[in-house]
């Protein structure tokens, strides 16, 4: 009598259909591997190679160990350009954070005019980096910008935005809420998720309009603030565009500013690359960055296991 083997516990035959879709499945994924391998990882493979390197793009690299990380912890202008970066990232995300749920709370309660409103607020997203440089340049220009001429109406001398050290960081701050609509319109999205009976629950146990926000609304939408806290964190700390465009990209400004106040990191690295042709150099400074970004998510994400709440999740 003839035996039959059974197939080993836990492996199962693929159909002839299953491998027939996977092929497919993996046909479809080539362009976006082949663009990942091509634009991302092999950029970064080879960016954490020139990082112990000494390489200036015309001759060939040079090893040289971890000199350029020991010169990273050394430099007076990267921990400065740093301690910018860091300072700008926590003034802009607590006040986009805090602006945009104000205004997601005002928009929730507008009814029709809600769409077009929206659109309002989500159009500056859509203004080009460059173009909103050059736009705060102007505003907050010291003898005839709008801001300060608005001040003046009320008898307030403005400050110098663009000139004075101490107002330079504010400037910029007030620039980055300009973009603040799609945090917004997330924050938006998440108010209307909230199911009404948890209100009504509330209001029928006493609890006033506070109460309900503080134990009801910030609960339901504490997924969409965690979300908005990362990306804020990560774009604040890659700011360069609209910074570079207005104190470095202006050949009269630039010559009107001798302040490190606006030298962001990002823009250390940039002139590090391509103005010095520390290619090496300023490829250790963005593996520093990525591990700064890497290490701050990684708390985030930590931290965030206690506060934050997602829908079916147990209680």
């Amino acid at each position: 009598m003839a035996t039959v083997t059974a197939p080993a516990p836990g492996r199962r035959r693929r159909t002839p259909l299953a491998r027939r879709e996977a092929r497919w499945a993996y046909l479809f994924l080539a362009p976006w591997i082949v663009g990942f391998l091509v634009f991302s990882a092999g950029p970064m493979i080879a960016s954490l190679w020139l990082s112990f390197t000494e390489y200036d793009v015309i001759n060939p690299p040079e090893y040289t160990g971890l000199d350029n990380y020991r010169q990273l912890m050394s430099d007076p202008a990267v921990a400065r350009s740093l301690g910018n970066t860091v300072y700008y990232t926590a003034l802009h995300v607590p006040l986009v954070m805090l602006i945009s749920l104000g205004l997601a709370l005002l928009l929730k309660r507008v009814g029709r005019l809600q769409g077009f409103f929206r659109t309002v607020f989500y159009l500056p997203v859509m203004t080009p980096a460059v173009a909103v440089g050059i736009l705060f340049l102007l505003l907050l220009n010291t003898q005839d910008g709008l801001i300060n001429r608005v001040l003046g109406l009320v008898g307030i001398d403005g400050p110098s935005w663009t000139t004075d050290p101490g107002w330079v960081m504010p400037g910029i701050i007030l620039m980055s809420l300009w973009s603040l609509g799609s945090t917004v319109i997330i924050y938006l999205a998440a108010l209307q998720n909230v199911p009404r009976d948890l209100y009504e629950a509330a209001a029928i146990d006493g609890a006033g309009p506070w109460a309900r926000f503080r134990s009801v609304t910030l609960p339901m939408i504490s997924g969409a603030l965690f979300f908005t806290l990362i990306v804020n964190t990560i774009a604040s700390l890659q700011m360069f565009t609209e910074v570079y465009t207005m104190y470095f990209g202006n050949r009269q400004t630039q010559n009107s500013f001798n302040s490190d106040a606006a030298t962001f990191y990002v823009i250390h690295l940039f002139q590090e690359a391509f103005q010095f042709l520390h290619m090496g150099f300023a490829s250790a400074m963005a593996w520093l960055l990525f591990v700064i970004i890497l290490i701050i998510t990684l708390i985030q994400v930590k931290l965030s296991n206690r506060f934050v709440y997602y829908e079916g999740e147990d209680t």
